[in-house]
């Protein structure tokens, strides 16, 4: 436990210190922590490029997981017949704060990519996509 986190052993569940003392003392008679409460925040995506139903993002990099993460997101809230395609600059870059697996890599872009079942792309691959939907139409 770290020297800023040894307070929490002493309040029970509480998220900090000024918590714990109102948990204990003018709110005893409250409940706490009661219950989850789902919520959502709407955000708007512009993808990089649109071809026919494929959107495309080309990415230089992740900034962060967050980032990453908001994909999966918008991909919920796509139309059945879209689909959302990563173009990787470096496909095989770290993603960031990517912890160190035992052989002592870490996971890439194009595992993340694949991990979620997003289709990738590269800057010479990415004809062979564009080409195959020119063939479906």
């Amino acid at each position: 436990m770290g020297l800023n986190r040894r307070w929490k052993g002493k309040t029970r569940g509480a998220d900090s210190k000024w918590e714990g003392k109102l948990k204990d003392g003018v709110l005893s008679r409250c409940e706490h922590h009661p219950t989850r409460i789902p919520y959502i925040v709407e955000h708007n995506y512009t993808p990089d490029f649109k071809y026919k139903d494929i959107l495309i993002e080309s990415k230089g990099r992740f900034m962060d997981s967050t980032e990453a993460s908001k994909y999966k997101w918008i991909r919920k809230n796509l139309a059945k017949n879209v689909e959302l395609v990563f173009l990787f600059m470096k496909p095989n870059l770290p993603m960031p704060h990517a912890k160190k697996r035992k052989d002592g890599t870490r996971r890439t872009h194009s595992e993340w990519a694949e991990k979620n079942n997003f289709r990738w792309y590269t800057e010479e691959t990415i004809k062979d996509l564009l080409k195959e939907q020119k063939k479906l139409r």
